[in-house]
């Protein structure tokens, strides 16, 4: 096979194992992709480079997400500004795809921010209510070993924070993909970026727009959270509590539909009312979350006490006619099998985080835009 040839088939298939999260670091989407494309060995001068890879990364981003792209890009950038805004006595640095462009459905935003004390780090998030937690990550590069600390952040748009000591602020970090120093933004540069990139935004009423956005699954876990104190009948709820119940009915519903959110959500959230009004919890569910769900997932949620009574025959003629004229009332009748099943003592369920997280990333899990 022509060696160019060989090459940019290789960058394609690590390119897709990349874009589709199927692979994270370059080298061992290169190798993945040279053992699928060559169904044996290849010479390392064969494998395309970091940045061939990269660049057919965003021929993925601009043929699957187009105009949307160019919307995150700006809503990024706002966002960036608006943490670094927060973080500014630990001198924040924008880096990596928010600041170049490069982004695609799932990017996160990187910041460098520098300081001895990484617990003056997280006392600031805290006292904004962030969400976010903090890894230690070992790695060897040149024989030696150094522990980077990243505190990750989920919100609207997730966050990789890497804590430097404060006296690196002026270190040239090198770029792994080309070798030469990483670009990176001061918050005045990043200003002066969106400055030049939208001249007919006003920053600052953008930004505190920004601010007024809220994360919807920190919503659905402030209020899914509760149901571990919902103690519920143990005639009809022999697992227990109301949370622990909702985890197993997500559960199945994924075994079900791995690919629906719309559906995942009901299943997930259907009972969260519980915990505000237990005599009338389907509407006061339906009231907490409304304007972050899709009517979809609402008629689910405010139906599936009617899907139980329809798989028991007690639900009324007229009202079981209405049902049926709807085009979910399949899914409907999956819920509340789900719901119906999802009521084992001592079974393993998925923690909260996880099954918000897997909702979280459908959309890359599944290739959708």
């Amino acid at each position: 096979m022509n060696l160019s040839k060989l090459r940019r088939q290789i960058a394609w298939e690590a390119a897709r194992l990349m874009y589709q999260r199927q692979e994270t670091e370059y080298y061992r989407a290169k190798m993945k992709a040279a053992r699928h494309v060559c169904q044996g060995w290849v010479k390392p001068a064969d494998l395309p480079s970091n940045a061939e890879i990269r660049d057919e990364i965003q021929a993925f981003a601009r043929l699957h997400e187009g105009d949307q792209r160019t919307a995150n890009l700006r809503d990024m950038r706002l966002e960036a500004l608006r943490m670094m805004r927060l973080l500014a006595r630990f001198r924040p640095r924008l880096i990596g795809s928010v600041l170049t462009g490069h982004v695609r459905k799932g990017s996160d935003i990187d910041l460098h921010v520098f300081s001895d004390s990484l617990q003056a780090i997280t006392a600031a998030l805290d006292d904004e209510g962030v969400v976010y937690d903090v890894q230690h990550k070992r790695v060897r590069k040149h024989g030696e070993e150094r522990i980077y600390v990243h505190v990750r952040i989920k919100d609207r748009f997730p966050f990789e924070l890497t804590v430097y000591p404060a006296d690196k602020v002026h270190y040239v970090f090198k770029s792994s993909i080309t070798g030469k120093a990483i670009e990176r933004a001061s918050i005045a540069e990043l200003e002066q970026l969106l400055a030049r990139a939208y001249p007919e935004l006003n920053i600052d009423q953008a930004v505190e727009e920004a601010e007024q956005q809220v994360d919807r699954f920190q919503v659905y876990q402030s209020l899914l959270l509760p149901l571990e104190n919902v103690k519920q009948s143990r005639k009809y709820h022999p697992e227990g509590d109301a949370l622990y119940h909702s985890l197993q009915v997500f559960d199945l519903a994924r075994d079900e539909l791995p690919y629906d959110e719309e559906f995942l959500l009901a299943a997930l959230l259907h009972d969260v009312g519980k915990a505000i009004d237990p005599r009338e919890h389907v509407r006061a569910a339906l009231e907490a979350l409304d304007g972050f769900i899709t009517p979809r997932t609402a008629w689910l949620i405010e139906h599936h006490m009617d899907g139980q009574a329809a798989l028991d025959r007690t639900l009324g003629a007229r009202a079981h006619r209405r049902l049926r004229q709807s085009a979910d009332y399949d899914e409907l009748l999956l819920l509340a099998r789900c719901d119906r099943d999802g009521r084992q003592p001592g079974v393993e369920a998925p923690e909260l985080e996880e099954a918000l997280d897997y909702i979280r990333d459908l959309d890359i899990t599944f290739g959708v835009v």
